[in-house]
């Protein structure tokens, strides 16, 4: 029973690690797949042992009606460097020379897969490229896709992208900050203040100026995309009922309404407060005033300290009187170097006198300081309700003369051209695989034969799990003791469930059977000389017996009567004391297989001579 119940504890605990190895595996897989994934994309062979994923890379093309794409895999063309500079900055950083090169991924790189990077460091950047066609707000959603990867991490800088708006005078060599735009959407982080940006310019309808309108930040920790170096997918999903989604890699971090979700509000407040009102002199905001009818008590003195001596303290006994608490340091030495011309007269430094250690205390004495139970403080009336209490004034409402209802303002300005204008502290910033579209499929395949297969590498570029415990522990060496806890725990669980208890003594005598042992030879040759020397001992006592019956004589013979029936009783009484051990060597015989051998006749020749 036992022995089944090892194998059923030791089955359980493979089972579960088999399970556990699974799960990971599951994770794994989870982790590199994608939603909606084209099967074919992510044909390619894994080869685990080196360094690289290696695949077979086609640069994606669109499956339906799109407003622009690149892939930055061919020539760099349509794209058009800015030649102005930023305004309200100094003239030797506000030309926009930063540098742009069309490049692969440093890690995880996917043969003949290339992007747009951001190469120079604190510089200004600006490029842009006209759309297939543009885009106009009307019934259709507005979908912007791309991909950034901070190659080298991030320290202040965007990854933002504009749409810029259309107009006669766009031209996109003088494209520069104040370019007007339409919408900005991306990621920007500098210090610790991680973003997604989704701003878009809303025209007021009354006067025709624009205004940014921002979304509410994501409650989602952007964070570990900014400092990962993987790439990272970006979309921004425009709908004509005027809502909207951000979505981080195919997962939704915010989305929200452009008429409640936007700040400030696309709408204004129909009533505002009037700016001429001023609050009346008279106007009484106290909620509480001194009590007028208060009078002060004819006992109340305001004179009367706060602490007086203590006169029921007594000075402790031992108290140094003439001992000061501090005496000249005896050990120090007037410094070589001291000039009393110029320093004056040197004096040893001042250290606690030793003698008032031991004491309750050293110099004069002064009584302790108690407080006064007949201070009271200056006098202050009451607090009471103010009667004439008016409230917080606050100016009247009037009717807004800047109001006005947008209830549509999906319906934003046409769209034209595509364009970065960014500042970094850091360099390698690579951009790929730009799309702009009004089908949420279109994007999806888009993401799956680019972004889709820049995962499955980097999934599995990424070392093992146990690689990844031990590189956590080498910057945090606490970790080690964590990782032998958690392993301790389940194997110590296991031998304490599992492995077989140790069977006591106590066990084993209340559970073997009242079985006699068989004897050996050497045992029953023992026994036998034992008995063969009773029986010479009782020969040599039963010869003086006899000796001494026939000095009695005749008389003697009565005697003798009387002395066979006693040691008649008296052999009986050894029979019965020794039957039980000759009754075990009886049973000991029979199991040893000797029989009747020579205990037995041991026994018949001591019957004989009784």
């Amino acid at each position: 029973m036992h022995f089944q119940w090892d194998w059923l504890c030791l089955g359980a605990l493979i089972i579960s690690s088999v399970t556990a190895e699974i799960e990971n595996e599951e994770t794994l897989d989870a982790d590199v797949e994608v939603e909606d994934f084209d099967k074919q994309s992510q044909e390619a062979d894994v080869d685990r042992d080196k360094s690289s994923l290696e695949v077979v890379y086609q640069t994606p093309k669109p499956t339906g009606e799109v407003y622009f794409t690149e892939t930055f895999d061919g020539v760099l063309a349509g794209w058009v460097l800015s030649k102005t500079k930023k305004e309200d900055t100094d003239d030797n950083i506000a030309k926009y020379d930063g540098r742009w090169e069309v490049e692969e991924l440093k890690e995880n790189t996917v043969p003949g897969d290339r992007g747009l990077v951001l190469k120079s460091v604190a510089k200004h950047h600006a490029i842009s490229a006209m759309l297939t066609k543009a885009f106009i707000f009307d019934n259709k959603p507005l979908i912007v896709q791309y991909e950034v990867n901070f190659q080298e991490g991030i320290d202040c800088g965007g990854a933002y992208i504009k749409l810029l708006s259309s107009s006669d005078d766009l031209n996109l060599e003088y494209f520069f900050d104040k370019t007007p735009y339409t919408i900005m959407f991306g990621p920007d982080k500098c210090g610790e203040d991680y973003k997604l940006h989704f701003i878009f310019r809303h025209k007021n309808p009354k006067t025709g100026e624009y205004d940014e309108k921002h979304a509410k930040r994501p409650d989602v920790d952007l964070k570990k995309f900014y400092l990962d170096k993987k790439t990272h997918l970006y979309t921004l999903v425009l709908k004509p009922d005027d809502t909207f989604e951000m979505l981080i890699d195919q997962s939704v971090v915010s989305k929200g309404s452009l008429l409640e979700d936007m700040v400030p509000p696309v709408n204004p407040p129909k009533e505002i407060q009037d700016p001429s009102d001023k609050k009346p002199d008279d106007w009484d905001e106290r909620p509480k005033i001194p009590d007028p009818n208060a009078v002060k008590p004819d006992d109340w003195d305001e004179d009367e300290p706060s602490k007086i001596e203590d006169s029921d303290a007594v000075k402790p006994e031992g108290w140094l009187d003439d001992e000061p608490q501090y005496i000249p340091d005896p050990n120090a030495k007037k410094p070589k170097d001291w000039d009393e011309e110029m320093d004056g007269e040197w004096e040893a430094p001042q250290i606690p006198n030793p003698k008032c250690e031991t004491a309750p205390g050293c110099g004069h004495w002064v009584r302790p300081m108690k407080n006064n139970p007949n201070y009271k403080g200056k006098w202050k009336a009451p607090m009471i309700d103010n009667p004439n209490y008016q409230g917080i004034w606050s100016p009247r409402k009037i009717p807004n003369p800047d109001y006005f209802e947008d209830l549509h303002p999906f319906e934003m300005t046409t769209v034209s051209a595509v364009g970065l204008e960014l500042w970094s502290m850091t360099s390698d910033i690579y951009f790929d695989n730009f799309i702009i579209c009004s089908e949420k499929e279109v994007a999806d395949r888009w993401a799956a034969d680019g972004w889709g297969l820049k995962k499955l590498v980097a999934s599995a570029n990424e070392p093992g799990m146990f690689s990844q415990l031990v590189t956590a522990a080498e910057d945090h060496p606490w970790l080690w003791v964590l990782y032998i806890l958690t392993l301790a725990l389940p194997v110590g669980l296991g031998v304490l469930f599992c492995w077989p208890a140790k069977k006591t003594d106590e066990d084993i005598d209340f559970k073997k059977p009242d079985i006699s042992k068989p004897i050996t030879k050497g045992e029953l040759k023992q026994e036998r000389e034992e008995l063969e020397d009773d029986e010479i001992e009782l020969e040599v006592k039963e010869n003086e017996d006899t000796a001494e019956d026939e000095d009695e004589g005749e008389g003697g013979e009565d005697i003798d009567e009387e002395e066979n029936e006693v040691a008649d009783g008296s052999q009986e009484g050894d029979m019965s004391n020794k039957s039980g051990s000759e009754d075990e060597m009886k049973e000991a015989d029979e199991s040893t297989g000797f029989g009747d051998g020579p205990l037995k006749s041991v026994r018949k020749r001591r019957v004989r001579k009784d």
